[in-house]
C-alpha cells in the first residue's frame, strides 16, 4: 500500500483523489506542490505558502477558522486583492470615461476616423477588447499566482475535515 504522510493509505480520512493540477504547476513553470522547483522557474517566482497546521481531530468550524487566519490563506487573498482592486478601478474608470465622453462631448465622439467609423465606435470596440484582455489577465494571474497555493489549502482543509474534494 502507498503511504501518505507516514500513514497507510486507505485509513479513514486519508483518501486523496488524483488531481493532475495538484502535482504539476498549471503554467508548466513554477513550484511543485512538495516545494521543489523545476528548471523552468521564472526569476522572482513567489513561493507557495506553507500548509495550515492543525490537529486532525479539529471540528469543521475550527478548521475553517484556522484556515481563514492562516498565513497561507491571507497570502492567497492578498494576491487576489492586489490584482482585482486596481484592475477593477482601471476598468471602471475607462468605462465611466467612455460614458461621460458620450454625454459631455458628443462632437468629439461623433468625429469620423475612417469612413463611417467614428471615435465612439472605436471606444466601444475598445470596451469589448479590454473586457477580453482583462479576463485573460485575470485567468493568467490566478494560474500563476494563486491556484497552486489555493489548491494546497483546499487539500489540507479537506484532509483536516475528513472530506474528499472532487
Amino acid at each position: 500500500m502507498d503511504k501518505q504522510d507516514g500513514r497507510e493509505a486507505g485509513e479513514p480520512g486519508d483518501v486523496r483523489f488524483h488531481d493532475p493540477g495538484y502535482e504539476t504547476p498549471a503554467s508548466g513553470r513554477g513550484e511543485w506542490h512538495d516545494g521543489a522547483t523545476d528548471e523552468r522557474c521564472r526569476p522572482g517566482h513567489v513561493q507557495t505558502p506553507a500548509p495550515v497546521p492543525l490537529p486532525r481531530s479539529a471540528s469543521h468550524g475550527e478548521v475553517y477558522l484556522a484556515v481563514q487566519r492562516s498565513g497561507a490563506f491571507q497570502e492567497v487573498r492578498r494576491r487576489y486583492r492586489r490584482f482585482v482592486v486596481p484592475a477593477t478601478a482601471l476598468f471602471l474608470a475607462w468605462y465611466l470615461a467612455y460614458v461621460i465622453a458620450a454625454i459631455a462631448a458628443p462632437g468629439l465622439m461623433a468625429h469620423r476616423v475612417a469612413g463611417a467609423l467614428n471615435v465612439a465606435m472605436l471606444a466601444g470596440l475598445g470596451q469589448f477588447a479590454t473586457t477580453f484582455l482583462l479576463t485573460w489577465a485575470y485567468a493568467r494571474h490566478a494560474r500563476l499566482r494563486r491556484d497552486s497555493a489555493a489548491l494546497d489549502i483546499r487539500w489540507e482543509t479537506q484532509e483536516l475535515t475528513g472530506r474528499n474534494a472532487r
